[in-house]
Formats: C-alpha cells, structure tokens, sequence
C-alpha cells in the first residue's frame, strides 16, 4: 500500500515538473509584465518570482483535482487572482514595460494580448462587466501607443500582440 502510494506521489511530482518545466518561462514573462518588473536580474523580478511561486503552489496542491482541466489555464488564473488581490499594496512599478499603465489596466493588457484570453473569459476572472474589460483594454493600448515614447510603446504592443 505503502509503495503504491509513494509511486503515485511520485509519478505527480514528475507531471507537474515537466509541466513547470515547459510552462515556467512564459508564466513567469506573465507575471512580470503584471507586476511593471524590469526582467533582468538581479533582484528585476522579485515580486514576480514570488507571485509565480505562490500561483504554482497553489496548481500543485490541487493537481490531483484538475481532471483533465488545463494546468497551465488554472495556473495563470491563479496568478491573475493573485495579483488582483495585491493591487490594493500597489507598488510602484520600477521601469518594466508596462509602468505607464495602472495595476488593472495591466492585468487586463496582458490577458488579452499577451496570453489572449477571450474578453467574456477576462471578464469572468476578474468579476468586472464585458464592456469594462473592453474600456480597460483600449484605454491601456491608447496609453501604450501615445505620449512621451511612442516608438518604445508600439514596439512593446507589437510584441504583447505577436507572442507565442
């Protein structure tokens, strides 16, 4: 009983490693433009280290209950979750891509761009109404492609728009 039970925890640790292991980079990318981090280390991407941390924690300890559910659509859930409870500690971003931008604006920026999430979907998870998301979308785009840096800000909406 014993041995059946270590080889089931076994086989669950090697799933959800392979599955960080595939998923960790651009989950933590996500969690990065979330949180305004410049990406370069040392110390760039703290608090994103360590909402990625608690997001993947969270998926492990519920992987036996994902039932053929998507672990990487539950994961950046969980992340989206997490930083939109945090946003009421807002932290002032220090030079990331998207520091222009309000902390909600951000997360809906980067649902829908970046990781493409449908609107009815980003709606859903973040509990706003369908025609908020869309304002919240088109504002931060409008944000990102006018002002000070134009050229900077196309390129980095051309990259949001173009991304695996």
């Amino acid at each position: 009983m014993r041995e059946r039970q270590a080889g089931l925890q076994r086989r669950r640790a090697q799933e959800f490693e392979a599955f960080v292991a595939g998923a960790a980079g651009r989950l933590l990318h996500t969690a990065t433009l979330l949180t305004a981090e410049p990406s370069q280390p040392p110390g760039g991407n703290d608090r994103a280290l360590r909402l990625l941390t608690a997001a993947l924690a969270r998926t492990y300890a519920g992987w036996d209950r994902l039932h053929g559910e998507d672990p990487y659509d539950r994961t950046r859930q969980e992340l989206a979750a997490r930083f939109a409870r945090q946003t009421w500690r807002h932290h002032r971003p220090r030079g990331g891509l998207l520091d222009p931008l309000t902390p909600q604006e951000r997360l809906v920026l980067v649902l829908r761009l970046y990781e493409g999430v449908a609107e009815e979907q980003t709606a859903a998870l973040l509990g706003l109404p369908v025609d908020r998301v869309r304002a919240l979308c088109n504002r931060s785009v409008a944000t990102m492609t006018g002002s000070r840096r134009p050229t900077a800000r196309r390129r980095t909406l051309r990259l949001l728009r173009t991304a695996p």
